[in-house]
């Protein structure tokens, strides 16, 4: 997420990278930004005025009651009275103001590198790297769902009747295929410097928020209302995770980690 910092700091570079990414009203949101956090600091200052101001006046009250001046010590207390008053309108005005601000800014995205180049599809993505070897396949190859029926390693039917549609039955050699890949991975990971992690597959609101799933995938996450959990999309999140509200050494970079996990999506 892009901090208000970042945005107000380089207000232009960041619209400019946001309409490279087709980001929708890119200059109205970040407008929307820079006012609310505008009142923001401005209801904080005048808050803090008040406040030094009522802790000015509560003090010369007793001294004002010490001389005699009743009447001025009156007018004193009821001035106060209005200012904390006030102050409560203020308060509020200025948590709404944060809210607002925080909830818009859990919609912006990270603006792109300027090396990338913008486009409107596959076709203009820029080959950076390419890796391995694609291997050629016959013309008469079968998809892998014809494969996984001839060979019997996928019930796709069982799956329907288990749980629904998108959660099949590995069985057999198709199971055993499953666990070693799982294995062949995390090890060629390890096998490169990579540390792994096996973390929970339920995470807190926080941590939905930290990699951005929340609020953008509310309503498509799996959510436990009893212990208001969320499910994991991806073993991103509870990894990411792991830095959240932590500054790194950059001499420790860089950290390198793995995991499986279920995916529930």
């Amino acid at each position: 997420m892009l901090t208000i910092r970042q945005i107000t700091e380089n207000t232009d570079a960041v619209v400019r990278g946001l309409e490279k990414k087709h980001f929708k009203n890119a200059q109205e949101t970040i407008d929307q930004v820079l006012a609310l956090n505008n009142k923001r600091k401005s209801t904080q200052t005048v808050l803090d005025n008040n406040l030094a101001e009522v802790n000015a006046t509560s003090k010369a009250i007793g001294q004002l009651m010490k001389e005699g001046r009743r009447d001025e010590a009156e007018a004193a207390k009821a001035k106060v009275a209005a200012l904390k008053e006030t102050n409560k309108t203020l308060q509020a005005d200025m948590d709404q103001a944060a809210r607002d601000l925080q909830q818009l800014l859990y919609t912006i995205p990270n603006v792109p590198y300027d090396e990338v180049p913008e486009g409107n599809g596959a076709e203009d993505n820029l080959v950076v790297k390419m890796g391995g070897m694609e291997t050629p396949l016959p013309k008469d190859a079968l998809p892998h769902w014809e494969l996984a029926k001839k060979y019997d390693i996928i019930d796709f039917d069982l799956g329907v009747k288990i749980t629904g549609a998108g959660f099949p039955v590995y069985k057999g050699k198709g199971a055993r295929l499953q666990r070693a890949l799982i294995n062949f991975f995390l090890d060629e990971a390890r096998a490169s410097g990579y540390t792994e992690v096996m973390p929970p597959t339920v995470v807190n609101a926080a941590s939905g928020y930290g990699t951005g799933q929340l609020p953008d995938k509310e309503g498509q996450m799996y959510h436990c209302k009893v212990d208001d959990l969320y499910l994991i999309p991806t073993a991103e999140v509870p990894v990411t995770n792991i830095y959240r509200d932590v500054i790194l050494d950059e001499r420790d970079l860089p950290i390198k980690n793995c995991a499986y996990t279920e995916c529930f999506r």
